[in-house]
């Protein structure tokens, strides 16, 4: 990140922050665990879903022969950037305002589309849960608590996506991020990873759009 994301030096404040006076030893363990769930959930549901990856892969493919996946450059953990993955939306000949085809549709509404994150989290760029993942411009947004967002890894969902009601604000996403950050725990995690969840399998998420 150093270089590229406008002097936010990387090197060496994710180490004090994982020095502070919260990141006691079990607190460490807790990362080891949460990290080792990452592993365990990614590669077991990318595993199972595999077919359905396949089909969707297809589809998208199929429906103007354009690439399966976009690739988005964020900043992760330790201030590294990576290509945060998403099966694509927009149609392959989108202009500037992106024309979201009728699978693109579907994949958004139901989240389909961010299942290629599973990759990231598997390779240790992203983790199940964390905050928001964000540009190296967007990070300069959390100020002081830019050292504690590249501490972690951000997350394929966080509070930043069940703490508000409905679609939060770009400032109140900042504001949920920066209060995760405070105060993690792994049982946090469990809470947002169960209200996702039910987000997801909820019938809402899967009912064609009535507004069109």
């Amino acid at each position: 990140m150093a270089g590229k994301n406008q002097g936010i030096d990387a090197s060496e404040p994710w180490r004090d922050f994982a020095k502070a006076p919260n990141s006691s030893q079990s607190h460490t363990i807790n990362r080891i665990l949460k990290r080792a769930l990452d592993i365990v959930v990614a590669a077991s549901l990318l595993f199972l879903l595999a077919p359905l990856f396949l089909l969707v892969a297809i589809i998208v493919t199929l429906s103007d022969g354009g690439p399966v996946f976009n690739r988005h450059l964020r900043v992760g953990f330790k201030g590294r950037e990576f290509g945060c993955l998403e099966f694509r939306t927009a149609r392959a000949d989108a202009t500037p305002n992106p024309h979201i085809t009728i699978v693109g549709d579907i994949l958004r509404r139901s989240s389909l589309d961010k299942l290629p994150q599973l990759i990231n989290v598997l390779l240790g760029r992203m983790s199940l849960v964390g905050p928001c993942a964000v540009t190296g411009e967007e990070l300069l947004r959390y100020g002081e608590h830019a050292y504690a967002y590249i501490s972690v890894r951000p997350g394929l969902t966080g509070h930043w996506q069940t703490g508000g009601c409905g679609e939060p604000s770009y400032q109140n996403r900042l504001s949920l991020d920066i209060e995760y950050l405070s105060n993690w725990t792994l049982a946090w995690d469990f809470v947002i990873l169960g209200k996702t969840l039910s987000a997801l399998i909820s019938r809402h998420a899967l009912l064609p759009r009535l507004d069109s």
